[in-house]
């Protein structure tokens, strides 16, 4: 039966059915937060397979190991000592399969057996169907649940990060949740082994800023925002300090300076949205992220004016440029861009 509800019900449904211990017959798994997809896949593997008999009626196959055939038989095969059997299927593109192909992985999704399920999973390629191949995506789309995994919102990990703490006997403010949330990218896959290393570094019960700092390493773009808001409060010299540890994360100079591109520009959207009245949900559209970063954003572009980031988007493309095509120390001229950016940061706010 076709599932078209829309997509924030999709992983709902699948809870339900894990719940309910009445799980489909086929399902796509996809999306940015990887601990979940692994979390939902785990629990499906216990509600269908027992560990004594495993062995015969879990089947994985992956993009080196694929084979039409042997996917039909892993589908067809009868459980062994057992009710169910579980296939899984690793980054596969089903919609570029040669067209024989293709046509039989719809014959076979379109009439799964009662006691398999099958489930195919995205996590070093995207799931990007064809619609086009009309015959292949209603097999995928009227016969299974396709589930996305996307990125969870501030509050949601807000909460989750406070019950993991508090499973290690550990408390921790909502305000250093966000704290560390924005510094390692927001994933739950990422923040779990954060908050392990947090809480068996610090000895006491109530989790402080210093033992975050001394055991998380920040992700790029944080430490980007991090000397973005210094150059706005006019601390210079340790806007300069974050540059250095970018160098010592051992990024590409070229990579550092694309991130910094890409700041600023987000930088100079949220600037313009701000003289013509507009706020943070009209930069989350624009853009493409999510409600903290663009509040965030917004509040960074207060402290400059249209003037600073016209001259930042100028000095960042003559820096691409220098770097692209001389001779000159790639780490050095991104030293030169940020004590240029924080000149023209100083002339602007004097």
């Amino acid at each position: 039966m076709a599932k078209k509800q829309p997509a924030h019900e999709e992983l709902q449904q699948l809870k339900a059915e894990i719940k309910n211990k009445a799980p489909g017959r086929l399902y796509i798994f996809h999306g940015e937060e990887m601990f979940l997809l692994e979390h939902y896949l785990l629990q499906l593997r216990k509600l269908l397979l027992d560990p004594l008999t495993e062995s015969f009626n879990f089947h994985k196959l992956n993009y080196e190991t694929f084979d039409v055939q042997d996917f039909a038989n892993a589908v067809e095969n009868m459980p062994m000592m057992a009710e169910h059997t579980f296939v899984q299927v690793d980054d596969i593109d089903l919609f570029k399969l040669p067209e024989t192909e293709r046509n039989k992985m719809a014959e076979i999704l379109s009439d799964i057996p009662e006691y398999c399920t099958v489930v195919f999973t995205y996590e070093s390629q995207p799931w990007k169907p064809d619609k086009r191949l009309k015959k292949l995506w209603e097999a995928v789309s009227q016969n299974g649940l396709i589930v996305e995994f996307a990125k969870q919102n501030q509050r949601e990990l807000i909460s989750w990060v406070t019950r993991h703490f508090a499973a290690n006997k550990k408390h921790i403010s909502p305000e250093l949740c966000t704290y560390l949330i924005d510094i390692t990218g927001g994933t739950m896959t990422v923040l779990a082994g954060e908050i392990s290393k947090i809480s068996a570094y610090s000895e006491a019960d109530e989790i402080c800023k210093a033992d975050i700092d001394a055991v998380t390493e920040p992700v790029m773009d944080a430490v980007v925002f991090q000397m973005t808001d210094l150059m706005g409060e006019g601390k210079y010299g340790l806007a300069l300090q974050k540059l250095q540890q970018l160098l010592k994360m051992q990024q590409e100079p070229i990579t550092i300076l694309g991130a910094v591109g890409s700041h600023f520009r987000r930088i100079g959207t949220a600037r313009t949205l701000l003289d013509n009245g507009r706020n943070s949900s009209e930069l989350m559209r624009l853009c493409g992220i999510a409600d903290y970063p663009a509040r965030k954003l917004m509040d960074a572009a207060r402290r400059f004016s249209p003037a600073f980031c016209k001259k930042a988007s100028e000095l960042i493309i003559e820096t691409d440029y220098r770097m692209k095509t001389s001779y000159d120390d790639p780490k050095r001229l991104l030293e030169v861009l940020i004590l240029q950016l924080a000149q023209e940061a100083r002339n602007d706010q004097n």
